[in-house]
């Protein structure tokens, strides 16, 4: 059977999580959290403490997530996490979503989710400077990676412009936002970049 690997990654608050879940429903398709598979199958190296958050062994988690793909009887998977261009080999990846978010509006979602400090303006430099994005183009190319924003965008609305893409009604595009120019034009850059 044709496998279709669904990768949908971003910096932490963009909405990832919601709209995988939702995308493998709607798909019939089994539903892959990168973090949560680290931690129930111990595929972790250790804690970062400063962050606040674990390190994953990138060894052993691309061994287990070859052996799910491989494993599994359902014609679509989608996995979800930021640092899955670093995990999902590009032999196996059909379409690579980069979910980008105003960083605005992502601040608030990131405050509301209790990030602050460093870990606040790291992530929120992240999105600023197209980190997973490039991430994705260096592991997977232009050919498989799809740009969307999500900026003021329901988790359904999203959902519905993937589909549109993986349906083929919509073009995949890279290079949708520029967030630095934004910010530069309202005033806001030196504020969202304290890294």
């Amino acid at each position: 059977m044709l496998k279709q690997v669904i990768l949908i990654t971003g910096t932490p608050c963009v909405g990832k999580t919601t709209v995988a879940k939702m995308l493998a429903a709607k798909l019939e398709g089994l539903y892959v959290n990168l973090t949560d598979l680290a931690i129930s199958e111990n595929l972790i190296l250790g804690k970062d403490k400063k962050r606040n958050s674990t390190i994953v062994s990138p060894k052993k988690m691309k061994d287990r997530i070859r052996q799910i793909i491989r494993e599994c009887d359902r014609k679509s998977i989608v996995i979800d996490g930021h640092y899955a261009a670093t995990i999902v080999p590009k032999n196996l990846a059909s379409y690579v979503f980069v979910l980008r978010r105003n960083p605005v509006e992502l601040r608030g979602l990131m405050e509301q989710s209790d990030f602050s400090g460093s870990k606040l303006w790291e992530n929120l430099a992240a999105e600023i400077l197209d980190v997973c994005l490039v991430d994705a183009l260096n592991a997977y190319g232009e050919d498989k990676v799809c740009e969307v924003d999500a900026s003021g965008k329901s988790p359904r609305a999203v959902v519905k412009g993937v589909l549109g893409i993986l349906e083929g009604r919509s073009k995949c595009q890279v290079g949708i936002v520029d967030w630095i120019g934004k910010l530069e034009t309202e005033g806001l850059l030196s504020e969202y970049l304290r890294i």
